[in-house]
Order: C-alpha cells, then structure tokens, then sequence
C-alpha cells in the first residue's frame, strides 16, 4: 500500500513518517525538500515545481502493490505554488498552475492512503516567526480546498485527515490502513 502524509511544515509529518514505517516494517521517503538542488531558494516557486517533480516521479515509478510511506506528495507542493499566488509572492502563473495540476493527477492516482495534518491548535505545535507562519497558515488553507477536488484525487484514494497527539495519529492511519486492506479485491 502506497501511504503518503501530507501537510504544511512543521506539522508533524516526519514524525507519523518514521512512526509508520516503523510500525509496519516497510520502505520510507523523505520529504522532497531534501533531494531538490540547494541552490534555489527553500521556499520559493522554483524549489516547490522542483520538488513537485520529484514528489509525482517517484510516486508514478513505484509499482502497484509496494508497502511505502511517502513524505509529501504534489498535492502538497501545489499547495504551496497556491499559497504563493494568494499571498502575492512570485509563483508560477495560470499556465504554470495548470501544468502542475495535471502532473498532480496522474501522480495522485498512484497513491493509496492520503494522510492530511491539517494544523490544529490542540495539536500544540508552534513555529518560530523563521518558519514563516504566514505562508505555512497559507498553505495549511490550499491543501484543505485540494483534498476536496475531486480533479486531483480520484475515488481510488482514500483521504483520512488526522490530528492529537503523535500516538494517536498513528492509531489513526494504522485503522484507516487496516480497513482499506480489508475492502481492497
């Protein structure tokens, strides 16, 4: 089953990441961001296309039926590039949007189970003012809106929102799992 968790930085992403992958003894990806050239700006336009690419090309490569968690998807990444524009940040344009859209769609349709951290205050995680709250509130707001268009994740993947404690969102995801393991053919 192909897993991925996404969500804005500092969500607690690479820490359900590394807790599934533990749990269910199977392969794990980082989060794009460390396999993109460090010489475009972390969280500029560039650096989120780049590492859209990466996000959809491995997701397409894997083969049906491999046990993987997967750090961020290009959901996440157009997350961004949207929450860029809204901001009124350099991005990359309508027909830019479009085109990464369409690369999000295929990609998507290789995941199984999407992880969503939406950010919630009970969860208790703060960043620091060079985290950039702005845009990670930003972001937070687009990834809720595309989870929900049907365009990008298709019926074949099963969208499970989590939040609480890291304890508990793991318990979370590993029933979510459980019970698409149960329905699958």
């Amino acid at each position: 089953m192909r897993i991925v968790v996404s969500g804005t930085h500092a969500s607690g992403k690479s820490t359900l990441v590394s807790d599934l992958a533990e749990a269910l003894g199977c392969e794990q990806l980082p989060d794009p961001f460390e396999l993109v050239d460090d010489l475009v700006e972390p969280s500029g336009a560039d650096s989120f296309v780049a590492q859209l690419e990466v996000a959809a090309e491995r997701l397409v490569d894997r083969p049906p039926g491999t046990d993987v968690v997967v750090e961020r998807c290009p959901l996440d990444l157009l997350a961004y590039l949207e929450a860029l524009a809204a901001l009124g940040r350099p991005s990359v344009g309508r027909d830019g949007t479009a085109a990464l859209r369409a690369t999000t769609r295929v990609a998507m349709a290789h995941v199984d189970l999407l992880v969503v951290l939406l950010l919630a205050p009970r969860d208790g995680i703060a960043v620091p003012d060079d985290e950039d709250p702005e845009l990670r509130a930003a972001m937070d707001q687009r990834l809720a809106d595309l989870v929900d268009d049907d365009e990008l994740v298709g019926p074949g993947t099963r969208v499970l929102e989590v939040a609480g404690s890291p304890e508990s969102r793991l318990t979370q995801v590993l029933a979510a799992r459980a019970a698409v393991m149960h329905r699958a053919p």
